[in-house]
């Protein structure tokens, strides 16, 4: 009974801690949006699906060749390229929310509170996938996380190479919440490198 209450207690335990990591990392994601929304505005939103998950595609590619190399030259962190990811596919899932309409255009309030309803729906997705797999994403490593994003990625275009159809798969809604989540997991682990 007591190694029981134990298990317990220690899974609870992760559970509020990924919590409290996640929070900690998309409150780092949120400020960069805001600043950058600042700076450039919504000039984002002409982009295509397609484009977006370009973009994206170039962050993970570029982590990934840091990870291989093991150098960076051009000066943005790997962090900073998570960061970017999710971002970019919280922007992605606004578009899809707007059908792509670049013309959409709203005020900050509104463009944060849809950015937080999204975050909201990825959390969530977090939570329940995080207690059916019992956190094992704290013993992979950050490299499988880039390569995770890569699988995503490729998923993504030929999602959209069938014209949005799926037949047995999730689309690309839950590819782009499950790539925020994979984000959120690598900054966790290179955190705790740094500290």
């Amino acid at each position: 009974m007591l190694v029981f209450l134990s298990r317990k207690i220690r899974r609870d335990s992760l559970k509020n801690q990924t919590e409290t990591e996640f929070d900690a990392v998309i409150a780092q994601c949120r400020e960069i949006f805001l600043k950058k929304n600042q700076d450039y505005g919504q000039s984002w939103r002409i982009m295509r699906i397609s484009s977006i998950i370009d973009q994206i595609y170039i962050k993970a590619v570029r982590i990934r060749t840091i990870e291989e190399k093991g150098a960076n030259l051009v000066g943005e962190s790997v962090e900073d390229e998570y960061r970017g990811i999710i971002n970019y596919c919280v922007m992605a899932l606004i578009q899809l929310e707007t059908n792509e309409d670049e013309r959409f255009e709203c005020d900050e309030k509104d463009l944060l509170n849809t950015y937080d309803k999204f975050i909201v729906e990825t959390r969530s997705l977090l939570l329940k996938k995080n207690h059916d797999y019992g956190e094992i994403w704290r013993n992979m490593l950050v490299s499988t996380f880039t390569d995770m994003l890569l699988m995503r990625i490729n998923r993504m275009h030929q999602i959209i190479a069938n014209k949005g159809k799926t037949t047995v798969s999730e689309g690309i809604e839950s590819n782009l919440m499950d790539m925020i989540n994979y984000s959120v997991f690598a900054l966790i682990h290179l955190n705790k490198k740094i500290q």
